[in-house]
């Protein structure tokens, strides 16, 4: 007997196998529907309303640390990314480097998500810049009203403050009443070429890379979460889904850099598969417990010292415990 399983996640390469079903979940009737994450996002953390889910993992860190979690994580990690790059400024404030960001106004579009987590993770860790030095504001990027999707009790210390609810980060932005953005999304600012706008570290690639090398951490955004009560139901299901998301992680990889008919829409990919594992190894992109743990442990770490999550936690209650080893053939 099968289950029904409602899923939804982002439409990437990665995933694009279990969303169009060339890859099924053993045991399970999968309905697939491809969700933009933030949408995914607030209707998890919100309702619960999907029996599996992608989750942003500093949301459910938090969650699981306040006992409030809907979902465990099976570690198929959908979402990474380099975050130096997700840091803008703008260049008429003297901001050359992230010290430079000690005492400005920098805005976020919600203090806790993992982009900017991570962001507040490495400019401390890096360069010595904490998250107390900064004055930080939140609110909608493009569109007005973005509120916390999940509460949060920070120290007087951190200056958090929302931004009027009928303005935009980027209003506020280019008319100078913010002198940085930290943000997952380009900013149309940005990508509008407006005046005196710029990353902080234009030639992002060559400073990722080189953090990489120091410190072997590729950022990890989103997991894949499924709904506890199933869990409880069906243990098995876990790795079951773990198993999917694996194998159509694999197929993506193996096809990613093929020559004769090139499968993503950019003219150098073969290239620049071959620069992304010059740099950070063959497989760069891993699922599982044992070839992330670093880089958990550090979230886990950021998400503690930013007073995000409630209490430190344990891998194993962020996620299932029968998806760390699975049986070798």
């Amino acid at each position: 007997m099968t289950i029904p399983l409602s899923l939804v996640c982002g439409d990437y390469d990665r995933t694009r196998a279990v969303l169009d079903g060339r890859v099924g979940i053993e045991g399970c009737a999968v309905t697939a529907v491809a969700l933009d994450p933030e949408e995914a996002f607030h209707r998890a953390f919100k309702g619960a309303e999907f029996d599996v889910t992608e989750l942003s993992m500093s949301s459910h860190m938090m969650a699981t640390s306040r006992g409030a979690a809907a979902y465990v994580g099976v570690p198929a990690f959908v979402s990474r990314v380099f975050r130096h790059s997700a840091i803008y400024v703008r260049t008429d404030r003297g901001i050359k480097s992230p010290a430079d960001l000690r005492g400005k106004r920098v805005g976020v579009p919600e203090y806790q998500i993992t982009a900017v987590m991570w962001a507040r993770g490495i400019l401390a860790d890096e360069y010595g810049v904490q998250p107390e030095e900064i004055h930080w504001r939140s609110g909608g990027q493009e569109e007005p009203g973005r509120t916390e999707r999940s509460p949060l009790s920070l120290p007087p210390a951190v200056d958090l403050r929302r931004i009027p609810a009928d303005r935009t980060l980027v209003e506020l932005f280019e008319a100078g009443e913010l002198d940085a953005l930290i943000t997952a999304r380009v900013p149309s600012s940005y990508t509008r070429k407006r005046p005196h706008i710029d990353r902080l570290f234009p030639d992002f690639r060559t400073v990722e890379a080189a953090y990489f090398r120091k410190t072997g951490l590729f950022p990890i955004m989103h997991l894949i979460g499924v709904r506890k009560s199933l869990v409880e139901k069906n243990p098995w299901l876990p790795v079951s889904i773990f198993k999917a998301f694996e194998q159509a992680r694999r197929m993506t990889m193996a096809e990613i850099d093929q020559m004769s008919a090139l499968r993503v829409s950019t003219p150098w990919i073969v290239a620049d598969v071959a620069d992304a594992r010059a740099a950070l190894g063959d497989d760069y992109w891993p699922y599982g417990i044992p070839a992330n743990r670093k880089a958990l442990e550090t979230m886990i770490r950021y998400s503690v010292g930013q007073h995000l999550a409630a209490r430190p936690i344990a891998l194993d209650e962020l996620f299932a415990p029968t998806t760390f080893e699975l049986a070798a053939i």
